[in-house]
């Protein structure tokens, strides 16, 4: 498995970039405490900013609060907001991942995406055009014909990251898809 999604990756590099250098040594991560706490006025503990550059395991373990945390020292709302602005950028650009997949950016409007992960989830999205996906078929899943979201990237031993998630009517909602070992198969059907 792979401990990191695209998503998670591109965060750490814009909070590097941010910060104005890598975090490789214990006194790193303090310094973005303060820096953190400086920009918004928000804790984060040493131990989770750890475990998210993979210094210490647990990666795994990341809550969105610490993605909502690290979104917003970065100028974004939340999580939901920096996803739905790497949505918009991978529609306006390129970007390289070494895994099979889909990105955004390379779909038409009304092309659908089989996706199976476990345990025995299966889901046939169809593309609605900036980074909008429909819900086609759903079997064992939360998901549900006719729910509607936002994401940048399908692809195989990653999760997927869906914002935007309405179902019936509901406020939008953030939700993982393949957490624990990322998405099985990734299939461009049309």
């Amino acid at each position: 498995m792979n401990k990191y999604a695209p998503e998670i990756l591109q965060l750490r590099l814009d909070v590097e970039s941010k910060y104005g250098r890598s975090l490789t040594v214990p006194s790193d991560f303090e310094q973005l405490i303060t820096a953190i706490w400086s920009a918004i006025k928000q804790p984060i503990a040493l131990s989770t900013l750890e475990r998210l550059w993979g210094y210490v395991d647990g990666a795994n373990q990341t809550r969105q609060s610490t993605l909502d945390i690290l979104s917003a020292y970065i100028g974004y709302k939340d999580w939901s907001d920096y996803l739905h602005h790497l949505t918009l950028q991978t529609e306006g650009g390129s970007h390289t991942f070494m895994a099979p997949g889909v990105q955004t950016s390379s779909l038409q409007i009304d092309d659908q995406i089989d996706v199976t992960w476990l345990p025995n989830r299966h889901c046939v999205f169809r593309y609605l055009g900036e980074g909008k996906f429909i819900v086609e078929q759903a079997e064992n899943s939360k998901l549900h014909v006719g729910d509607t979201f936002y994401t940048a990237f399908m692809l195989e031993g990653y999760p997927m990251y869906a914002h935007h998630l309405v179902q019936n009517g509901q406020p939008p909602m953030y939700y993982v898809a393949g957490q624990q070992g990322g998405l099985l198969n990734v299939h461009h059907i049309s």
